[in-house]
């Protein structure tokens, strides 16, 4: 059965996923809180808080060619790759930039989702972050008739199958829970739900993504440094929003 979008204006506080979901939160002209905690949003949140930049990139094709364009742009590498300057989609390999330098970072899933929401609000979401996004876009909705969507930017398989290519993410919804959580607005019962979910999960959240699929999967790839680091709830104060193309501090 295919989804009849529902109009549900008493409900403020919305929980989508996927690419899809920000394209319609970005027609709906809501603000949009992209949650991508393996990895993307994670790392954009770390370098963030360190007073660094990020460029949002689909691939590693576009990063290349904003540095080319924007002499100073670092375009950051694969996780693992050697080089003279690793910034890479591993949160960890933030905490050391330096304040004012601004990279590009190529991801297909998380930076795609904020990018289809260039036309509103954009805020990069996460465990570390939560309470900051929360109390930003508490404030930004007290304009009237401001909403927002939550979007779980969820995992991709590698090859289309006759579910799609979405694969449900728990981190990216309980990360979507976090910032839920913090928001005191009316919810859709989908986002009821998640914020549910976090508060049950709260205190055994790095158990959850050590032992999650995700988790797992990076930690066999040699990073549980990533996992460790991105389990962290609310560790940063400073809330990483999309402005001019980049990310930066909003708080």
């Amino acid at each position: 059965m295919s989804r009849v979008p529902v109009d549900l204006p008493e409900c403020r506080c919305r929980l989508e996923w996927g690419r899809r979901g920000a394209a319609m939160a970005a027609k709906r002209g809501d603000i949009l809180v992209v949650i991508d905690v393996l990895s993307f949003c994670s790392a954009v949140a770390t370098a963030v808080h360190h007073g660094g930049k990020i460029i949002p990139c689909r691939d590693a094709v576009e990063a290349r060619a904003i540095r080319k364009r924007r002499p100073g742009v670092i375009e950051a590498v694969r996780r693992g790759e050697h080089a003279l300057v690793a910034y890479s989609l591993s949160p960890p390999s933030f905490m050391g930039i330096s304040p004012g330098t601004t990279v590009a970072l190529p991801s297909p899933n998380g930076a795609s989702c904020c990018l289809l929401g260039q036309s509103t609000t954009v805020y990069a979401g996460c465990l570390l972050n939560a309470a900051a996004i929360a109390r930003k876009v508490s404030l930004d909705m007290r304009e009237p008739g401001a909403n927002v969507t939550i979007l779980a930017c969820g995992e991709r398989w590698d090859d289309l199958n006759e579910d799609g290519c979405l694969r449900f993410a728990v981190e990216d919804y309980l990360g979507a829970g976090a910032v839920l959580h913090g928001l005191p607005f009316s919810k859709t019962p989908e986002a009821a739900t998640c914020e549910s979910a976090f508060v049950g999960t709260q205190i055994s959240l790095a158990e959850t993504l050590w032992r999650c699929d995700s988790g797992i999967e990076l930690r066999e790839r040699g990073y549980p440094q990533d996992v460790e680091h991105a389990s962290m709830l609310n560790t940063y104060d400073s809330a990483a929003v999309l402005q001019n193309g980049q990310f930066e501090s909003g708080s």
